[in-house]
Formats: structure tokens, C-alpha cells, sequence
């Protein structure tokens, strides 16, 4: 990866957790998906914390999409009755990147079966794109570490880059 395109690789994490906004939790996932995007030559200009509301993560993703052009929300994907990250990012993305998450889902599910139970996805907003990790911090790390290879490309090609070699 190269730093020199411009815009192509700034980042922004979004925790969504109830607990983390109500004090009683310390968010260790938003940090360590950060860290892992800074040592794969990502420039992370914001974090968030939400709570497991809808209204609260579209509104936060719209937020980052202005700044970032790949927008990382991590929790909030299970089957739980609070879980509704999914939701709220297919609401706010035109098109969703459908191999993506059935990546992550094969490589996590290599580590547990648990994995697919995730329903997070991934999406194109505006020129961004929006990619759902789970909530705990090495399956997020996991998740986005099965993905990553891809990503530059695809930011590319939203900026527009679109001839072939």
C-alpha cells in the first residue's frame, strides 16, 4: 500500500455498546481495530462510542463517511435483541459488498463456529465504505484481518480509479 493517494486510506472506528456509553465497560475493541489499521498504513482521524440504537449509529456512520473513506463499526452485530448495527448500516449504504462479510464469516468461522452468527456487513456509503466487525476485540481484529487486502482496492475504485492494467 502506498500513503501517497490521497484519501484512500483514512479510517474512523465506531464502538457501538450500550455499556461503554453508560461508563460500566472500557472499550478495548475500538482500539485495537484502530491500532491494526494504523500498522496496515491507515490514517485513523476519529473514533466514536455509541449506544445499540439505530438512529445513533446511522447518525454516526453519516458523520464519518464526510471525513473517512473506510468507516469501521465494531459490536453490535449478533442476534441479539439490541443488535441492529447491521440494520443501521444497510440503511445508510446504496450497495452493500455482499463478499466481503461472507469472508470474514469463513476465515472466523476457521476459528469458532460461533462466527457465523455475525450478520455484519459491508457497504458502500457515499465514496466510503462501511464495514460491520463483531464486538470482541480479537474477532474484530480477525474480521478485518481477512479483509484488508482487499479494501485499497476498493477504495480506489470508488475514488474513481477504474481502468484495468
Amino acid at each position: 500500500m502506498s500513503s501517497s493517494t490521497p484519501e484512500a486510506f483514512t479510517a474512523a472506528v465506531i464502538t457501538v455498546s450500550d455499556s461503554c456509553t453508560q461508563g460500566t465497560r472500557t472499550d478495548t475493541s475500538g482500539p485495537s481495530v484502530a491500532e491494526f489499521l494504523r500498522k496496515h498504513n491507515f490514517s485513523v482521524i476519529g473514533t466514536d462510542i455509541v449506544p445499540d440504537e439505530r438512529a445513533n449509529i446511522e447518525k454516526a456512520i453519516l458523520h464519518w463517511v464526510h471525513e473517512a473513506r473506510f468507516v469501521l463499526t465494531t459490536g453490535g452485530t449478533g442476534i441479539a435483541e439490541r443488535d441492529v448495527t447491521p440494520e443501521a448500516t444497510q440503511a445508510v449504504c446504496s450497495r452493500l459488498l455482499e463478499g466481503v462479510a461472507e469472508r470474514m464469516r469463513s476465515a472466523g468461522h476457521q476459528k469458532t463456529p460461533l462466527a457465523i452468527l455475525s450478520r455484519g456487513i459491508c457497504g458502500i456509503c457515499q465514496r466510503s465504505i462501511v464495514l460491520n466487525l463483531p464486538g470482541s476485540p480479537s474477532g474484530a481484529v480477525e474480521s478485518l484481518e481477512s479483509v484488508i487486502d482487499v479494501i485499497p482496492h476498493a477504495l480506489k475504485l470508488l475514488a474513481g480509479a477504474t481502468e484495468h492494467g
